[in-house]
């Protein structure tokens, strides 16, 4: 009986406590303790008796997600706020649930992957802070700023290798050739992306522009597809010296990153080639435009470089279009911001590949996001390969002469 009383005492001093969200998946849980007292007056009877021990979270609304959207939405809808639609979201979340599955528990009951992988498509989409995301999908802010590393470190971890990648290099080639260039495999340029101010080094990141940013490399195919891309140099950084420090570039100068596949172009023999603007050095295997005063055999050239160099300048409006995070400084960490841009890149592939509709109207609000951040005028170098001039002069030739 007097055990029966103390227990009762025991339990009505329990303190019932609530706190603040620090899990990485959802609301922190919280529990209930005995009062010093009546633990103490156990103790001395010799008996300790179990005390329960009760879980609290924040409650929030998942009706929008679970009733509205995954019941409710049509692709249309799909796709202007996830930037794909129903069919490939959930192909996605497959591709990505090794990564990022999770058990409930005592303490609480895991975001599902699909719920992690919409919020992190919505805020990568959509220039919304977190907590209006979090308001929206009824989670914690923390926990879309956990959800948004998750899902792009999941995509980097098992998606990036299989996604980005150079394919059939022939269907590559051919495709550039019937755009108005011989033995092209690819397209290659920079963009600038802004970033908040960095902790240390900050002057690095500041670009010509006069904003902080870090520099994302890309090479791409004759459907602006990404089949290599080197993000996290500082804006500050000239584009030809991110380009000689990457792996490409390295592969490109020993031969191993296309086939061994020439073409005779007059007397010239010419290896599969990329394509860049005046800020990269004209090698035998890199052509770029002539500079300075121009004859129409030049004038000609340079108008068949730039049709299919463009491709690459598409990709990356396409990119930033669909993932809008990318056109303004968002929150996040100087070591975090290479995770989301090449995460984008993955996608921006992703929905590409898949034949997902660019909706109208991005492109405009793209524009009008970026225009606090114009991309920086890039130096054009004068350093050329005499290899490379040969050859260059030999597709002017043949590009005047029809052949």
């Amino acid at each position: 009986m007097v055990n029966h009383e103390l227990q009762r005492q025991a339990r009505r001093r329990q303190l019932r406590q609530r706190g603040d969200e620090s899990d990485e998946d959802m609301d922190t849980e919280f529990s209930l303790t005995a009062g010093p007292c009546a633990l103490e007056l156990l103790l001395v009877m010799g008996e300790v008796l179990p005390i329960e021990r009760r879980f609290w979270a924040r409650e929030t609304s998942t009706d929008w997600w679970d009733r509205i959207v995954l019941q409710v939405w049509d692709d249309s809808q799909w796709l202007r706020n996830f930037r794909m639609c129903k069919s490939t979201f959930f192909e996605l979340c497959d591709l990505l649930s090794p990564a990022l599955k999770r058990h409930n528990t005592k303490m609480r009951a895991a975001l599902t992957v699909e719920k992690r992988v919409a919020i992190a498509l919505w805020k990568l989409a959509m220039p919304d802070s977190y907590w209006s995301v979090g308001n929206q999908f009824g989670v914690g802010k923390s926990t879309v700023g956990a959800a948004v590393m998750q899902v792009a470190k999941a995509i980097i971890k098992l998606l990036l290798r299989k996604v980005v990648t150079l394919g059939n290099v022939q269907v590559i080639v051919d495709g550039f050739a019937a755009m108005g260039f011989p033995n092209c495999g690819g397209a290659i340029d920079g963009t600038h992306i802004p970033i908040l101010a960095p902790e240390h080094q900050g002057t690095q990141y500041i670009n010509r522009k006069g904003y902080f940013s870090m520099v994302l490399q890309a090479l791409v195919d004759h459907k602006g597809r990404f089949t290599n891309i080197h993000v996290g140099w500082p804006g500050r950084v000239h584009d030809a010296r991110v380009f000689r420090n990457t792996t490409l570039f390295k592969r490109l100068q020993q031969g191993n990153y296309f086939p061994d596949q020439k073409i005779t172009v007059g007397d010239v023999e010419m290896p599969v080639v990329i394509l860049g603007d005046p800020a990269y050095p004209l090698m035998p295997w890199l052509m770029k435009p002539y500079t300075g005063s121009l004859d129409s055999s030049q004038e000609l050239f340079n108008y068949r470089l730039s049709k299919c160099r463009m491709v690459v300048e598409c990709a990356f409006g396409r990119l930033k279009a669909r993932w809008r995070t990318l056109l303004t400084r968002s929150d996040l960490s100087q070591t975090n911001v290479p995770f989301v841009i090449a995460a984008c890149c993955v996608l921006h592939n992703l929905c590409e590949s898949k034949g997902e509709t660019f909706m109208a109207g991005w492109e405009a609000e793209a524009n009008h996001l970026a225009a606090d951040y114009a991309q920086p005028d890039t130096r054009a170098i004068r350093r050329a390969h005499q290899e490379a001039v040969h050859i260059r002069e030999a597709l002017k030739t043949s590009f005047i002469t029809g052949q």
